[in-house]
């Protein structure tokens, strides 16, 4: 069993044997939900994708071989 103290500001540690179990990295969110019988579960958060949609800026590609001869069509080239 690990134990760790609480700070006078309501804060805790946790044991770097929790945390590996947990796979946590600094900046990890941690949720603690209470069960029926009262004993306290630690979980780290799960991320929602759907939630992450949108903060990251899609890189531009080239373009496909269709896109080329499109172009190379309306220049008056043959494709």
């Amino acid at each position: 069993m690990t134990s760790t103290t609480l700070t006078a500001k309501g804060q805790i540690t946790l044991p770097k044997e929790i945390r590996d179990r947990l796979h946590l990295r600094p900046g990890d969110r941690v949720n603690f939900r209470q069960k029926a019988d009262g004993s306290i579960v630690v979980e780290a958060e799960s991320v929602d994708l759907l939630a992450l949609q949108g903060t990251v800026k899609p890189r531009r590609l080239g373009v496909t071989i269709e896109q080329m001869n499109r172009d190379i069509r309306k220049r008056g080239g043959r494709a």
